[in-house]
């Protein structure tokens, strides 16, 4: 019933954006794909925060590895575009995984530390390779209609379609895998991982996993984002980047899908909206691009004050718990729902004694 509720929910989704696409101009669907592309590393992100309870500064470095990917098979090998979102994903997985490695033994501001290390060093890399990867010129992507689409359909429109078809699939397939016997382990190894270890889980490995998942998103994101935007360079990948989803995911809701949607929304919006503010304002370039990174810091600030548990836990709050029907547990709610004695850990003890 969980997979038919989400895949309905995804549909209907997917039914009032193209409703939403057809009705806007092209410069909203342009918008719309932006945002697609970044729900889905904001997605992940949520994801390990919000179950594992791991803390990360750096997705914006994996972002780069699926973007460059993406732009590298389709500029030297000509790949679907399907292949070349499965690859990206499955790469920078991979990477995610050797970080989870070194992640899971590391824990609080260490970890924020190690992997906001990688957000600034990783990016660099295309400047000591320009042959490869463009250096500060970057790379082009191009993308063009599909041959079963009239030559008069928008670019734009077709964009914004794709983007919002791979974020819902990539939706549906985190909230069933948050429902599974995964999502119940990482929430009880983010709640108590001595408790955990003690039921017979493999904290380690499931750090590890919830690591390589939430750096697949972001490889898939990066794809999506170079799609969209149709170059490839290392101005796209700075630290700014890697703090705006981090905050993205925190306002929106820490443990809710939903949540990533809305965060991603303020993302796109409010980083566009600054941007040309400061510029009519005759500030310089460099300038511009800081001011984004402050209006991040008293957003999130403004937030947490009153509403702790982000945009999606404040209209819970509002209409009720049926708000958002892809939901994750954020870690207060998990807390309060079992309180000392009553721990998701020594319930999964208490069966396998049971056994």
């Amino acid at each position: 019933m969980t997979l038919a509720r989400h895949l309905g929910l995804a549909i209907l989704t997917a039914v009032v954006l193209a409703v939403l696409s057809v009705r806007l101009g092209a410069y909203r669907d342009y918008q719309m794909a932006e945002v697609a592309a970044y729900v889905v590393p904001v997605a992940g992100l949520t994801v390990l925060i919000g179950l594992s309870g791991q803390i990360s500064v750096g997705h914006g470095a994996f972002m780069a590895v699926g973007a460059y990917l993406c732009a590298l098979l389709l500029l030297h090998q000509g790949w679907p575009l399907p292949a070349v979102f499965a690859a990206a994903t499955a790469f920078t997985a991979a990477v995610g995984g050797l970080v989870g490695v070194a992640a899971a033994r590391l824990r609080g501001p260490y970890l924020a530390g190690a992997t906001l290390m990688l957000a600034v060093a990783l990016p660099t890399v295309a400047d000591q390779f320009p042959g490869l990867f463009g250096g500060d010129q970057g790379l082009v992507v191009t993308v063009t209609n599909p041959s079963f689409l009239p030559a008069t359909f928008p670019p734009t429109r077709w964009l914004a379609w794709l983007t919002c078809l791979v974020a819902l699939i990539a939706l549906i397939l985190l909230a069933n895998l948050s429902a599974s016997r995964i999502g119940r382990n990482w929430r009880a190894v983010r709640d108590d991982e001595v408790a955990a270890a003690l039921a017979g889980l493999n904290v380690a490995r499931l750090k590890i996993l919830a690591f390589v998942v939430s750096a697949a998103c972001g490889g898939l994101g990066g794809c999506l984002l170079a799609v969209v935007s149709q170059i490839v360079g290392p101005g796209q990948f700075t630290l700014t980047l890697s703090i705006g989803l981090l905050t993205a995911a925190v306002i929106g809701g820490l443990g809710s899908l939903p949540g990533a949607v809305w965060g991603s929304l303020i993302l796109v919006l409010l980083q566009t909206y600054l941007i040309d503010v400061a510029s009519s304002h005759g500030l310089s370039s460099g300038a511009s691009s800081s001011i984004p990174i402050a209006a991040y810091g008293v957003i999130l600030i403004v937030v947490m004050l009153a509403f702790p548990a982000g945009i999606q836990g404040a209209l819970r709050r509002i209409f009720g718990p049926a708000v958002g029907a892809l939901p994750l547990p954020a870690p207060a709610r998990a807390r309060r729902a079992h309180p000392a004695g009553d721990h998701p850990a020594s319930e999964h003890h208490e069966e396998g004694s049971r056994t």
